[in-house]
């Protein structure tokens, strides 16, 4: 009886062993392959100047989805890089796409993208979506951009007398800002304003995901690490117990 009670309990404890390592390792695969993930489809980003504000403030850390020109849809708000915009990285929102017309402002003061006018509700402050009128045609391959607070953003507006009427390259665009990391500010949404034209918007990246993945792989680890001592722990008091029943 004595022999078949301490086999059990080997086993028991045995089993937990198997269980608690299992746990470790998935969790190690889970945790170090979300942070592999990450590094892979996102980049940091420092935000340098206000004009995106109030969506992302200078000094904000930004985490960006490395996409392709391809990928990139009205509302978007991207980081790009242009030799006629001083080459170095910019952090702006795309309004218009090849073959647009992008217009400002209609006489309820919004922006019109051939003909619709758009709701902007991340633009700050309540004025019209540009203090100064303008019109352009976006030519294919290429992307208008403009920055959410418009009265001090330096955008396509101000190059509008370029050949390419103020737009950028799609290869300009590096990347897709999804969220602001740092202070805390959670992932950006998607407009809907934009919803309605042709191609819709973007879908967020994985971040969600990613993030998810690197939690559960950090819970699933300290668990199995924990679950050595605490079973060790719940033995010895067991133990005391039946040993002070015992007397």
């Amino acid at each position: 009886m004595s022999g078949n009670g301490l086999d059990h309990g080997g086993g028991g404890r045995s089993l937990a062993s198997v269980l608690s390592g299992l746990a470790v390792a998935v969790g190690c695969v889970l945790f170090l392959g979300g942070f592999a993930w990450g590094a892979v489809e996102y980049k940091p980003y420092t935000v340098p100047t206000q004009s995106m504000s109030p969506t992302v403030k200078a000094g904000d850390r930004v985490l960006a989805q490395r996409i392709s020109g391809g990928n990139v849809r009205r509302g978007d708000v991207v980081v790009f890089q242009d030799k006629e915009w001083a080459n170095v990285p910019m952090v702006k929102r795309v309004v218009g796409v090849g073959g647009d017309t992008v217009k400002c402002c209609g006489t309820d003061g919004r922006l019109t993208v051939n003909g619709t006018p758009v709701e902007e509700p991340y633009l700050h402050g309540k004025n019209p979506a540009s203090g100064t009128p303008f019109e352009a045609k976006v030519p294919q391959g290429q992307v208008f951009l403009l920055g959410d607070d418009r009265s001090v953003s330096l955008d396509s507006r101000v190059h509008l007398d370029d050949a390419a009427n103020g737009s950028v390259p799609l290869t300009a665009v590096n990347a897709r800002v999804d969220a602001v990391a740092w202070p805390l500010g959670g992932m950006l949404e998607r407009p809907s304003g934009f919803t309605p034209l042709p191609g819709g918007t973007s879908r967020p990246g994985p971040l969600e995901l990613i993030l998810g993945a690197v939690a559960a792989g950090a819970v699933l680890i300290v668990a199995g690490a924990l679950q050595g001592p605490v079973s060790s722990l719940t033995r010895r008091r067991r133990g005391r117990a039946a040993s002070a029943a015992g007397r």
